[in-house]
């Protein structure tokens, strides 16, 4: 009997360790064990800390540890980088590991800046016409119950959509004592609850409707101007909340408002999407369930109604468990990493792009420009479109 070879499995290579770090480790350690996947071994966990990265790649089930991701990224053994290092290290270590031929995982959002996304896209471009792939990790389009949203608006079961509220916040900042950290920088962060946190609800924006911003106008609040730091009360050069306003191409208009400073609000991601024939809402605090409203039913059988949904007919769900047992935060990055295989193996670009990260990008800039000049309307050009 003729043996048939099988591919050698992929050299993943994971960059940073800390909160990012442990839930795309422990999706990496769980994907094989639920979907059919590209066979892959993880390699190695890369961070500044010679001896926490060690501990790290231990506890997560990575076969090595390094300090130096340069010179991980120059090993025949790595395939994939998984970039979760802070936004201000993306740009350099992407462009790197693209033009090395490495296949690139990177979190949200795509960089701090906007030229530094721009650079990242034309590398992402040029790597992909040699076939080398790139996704930034947008991981709530991999929440079922927003994924089952989105087909049911491709379905046309809204009608017209009319208008979108997203608010994403959040209460960790709360307390003016909270300490400083990276997050509350510009130079480090690039942006505050704009960048962090309201970049996923734009995100969601884009994704569900399938639309183009063509409008902005936004502000932006820093409430706490000062934060303890190690040698003393430090400034806080980024916002804790935004508020943005935005037209889409459809005729349609949302809004959005992100805060990291909304005292009871753990990580809400809350939509609500309003069509001519019916509505959505949804809430990331309880993600299992997508409330749908239908007025093509008759009058006195209308309301919103709760969707649990477990079903295995729903997006991912035929991976995990009987109908009724819920998932949770972690298995959308575990959803993200299948994508992400299973796009590299059958040679397809994955979703969501550089692309679609650079138009979440001139997004989050012409906020800051509007809020610069008073909440004044900002013009957007038409987004890049993949491979341009």
């Amino acid at each position: 009997m003729t043996t048939i070879p099988q591919p050698a499995p992929l050299g993943v290579a994971a960059i940073g360790y800390a909160f990012m770090g442990k839930a795309h480790s422990n999706a990496w350690r769980n994907v094989a064990s639920f979907f059919d996947v590209p066979a892959f071994e993880q390699k190695v966990l890369v961070g500044r800390d010679a001896g926490a990265v060690a501990e790290a790649a231990a506890t997560y089930g990575w076969a090595e540890s390094a300090t130096d991701w340069r010179s991980v990224i120059e090993r025949d053994d790595i395939h994939i980088i998984d970039i979760c290092a802070p936004g201000w290290m993306h740009a350099e270590i992407a462009v790197a590991a693209l033009e090395a031929g490495k296949h690139v995982l990177v979190e949200k959002p795509l960089a701090n800046t906007l030229g530094e996304a721009e650079l990242m896209t034309a590398a992402a471009a040029k790597a992909r016409a040699r076939g080398v792939q790139s996704m930034i990790g947008f991981n709530y389009r991999r929440v079922p119950a927003l994924a089952l949203a989105r087909e049911l608006i491709a379905e046309d079961r809204l009608g017209t959509i009319r208008h979108v509220r997203a608010a994403y916040l959040q209460d960790w900042l709360t307390d003016a004592e909270s300490p400083m950290s990276w997050r509350l920088r510009k130079e480090t962060a690039g942006s505050g609850a704009l960048g962090d946190i309201a970049s996923h609800a734009i995100d969601q924006i884009l994704y569900l409707l399938g639309d183009d911003v063509i409008e902005v106008s936004g502000r932006l609040q820093t409430f706490v101007d000062q934060r303890p730091g190690a040698e003393g009360p430090e400034d806080v050069t980024v916002d804790d909340a935004a508020w943005v306003n935005l037209s889409l191409a459809s005729g349609a208009i949302a809004s959005v408002e992100a805060s990291r400073v909304a005292t009871g609000r753990k990580n809400s991601l809350q939509l609500e999407i309003y069509g001519s024939l019916g509505s959505l809402t949804f809430d990331l605090e309880n993600l299992n369930e997508l409330n749908f409203m239908d007025t093509t039913v008759p009058v006195r059988e209308q309301g919103f109604r709760r969707i649990l949904v477990n079903e295995p007919e729903h997006p991912y769900l035929g991976a995990w468990w009987p109908q009724g047992h819920i998932i949770g935060w972690e298995h959308t990055f575990t959803h993200q990493i299948r994508d992400f295989l299973t796009a590299i193996a059958a040679g397809d670009a994955p979703s969501p792009s550089f692309e679609d990260g650079l138009n979440v990008q001139h997004i989050l800039a012409a906020v800051e420009e509007s809020a610069a000049a008073k909440s004044s309307l900002i013009q957007l050009n038409a987004p890049v479109t993949e491979g341009a």
